[in-house]
């Protein structure tokens, strides 16, 4: 019973992060295109515009900026990568879109730290 607690507060502290963090990418003029997108591949937490381009955001929650990077794994790059380019097959300049990946740290206060361009495409 505790661990299914446990889970659900940890749900919901992610969905919180996301929106913080999809707010955040608005007011510094990125609107938001998709959040929580899912593909066949798996699942991208914010997607948002830059001009005609795309961003596409990790959210990573955790006590602290270093313990939410380190959340982040090769897998889920891979992951990422594979979801995005699923995800720029539906717009009509389809892989010729100007993408970039940032992940978005989230410590235990609600702050946020974006890292932009976090792993290379």
């Amino acid at each position: 019973m505790q661990a299914a607690l446990n889970g659900e507060t940890g749900f919901h502290a992610g969905m919180s992060a996301e929106h913080r963090v999809a707010e955040d990418y608005q007011r510094r003029g990125y609107p938001l295109v998709e959040a929580r997108w899912r593909g066949h591949c798996g699942e991208i937490d914010l997607i948002c515009r830059d001009g005609d381009g795309l961003v596409f955001v990790e959210v990573k929650k955790s006590r602290s900026f270093a313990r939410a990077a380190q959340r982040l794994s090769e897998r889920q790059m891979g992951r990422i990568y594979r979801t995005a380019e699923e995800f720029l097959g539906t717009q009509p300049r389809g892989s010729l879109t100007d993408v970039r990946l940032d992940v978005a740290l989230v410590d235990g206060q609600g702050d946020i730290r974006v890292i932009e361009n976090a792993f290379g495409q």
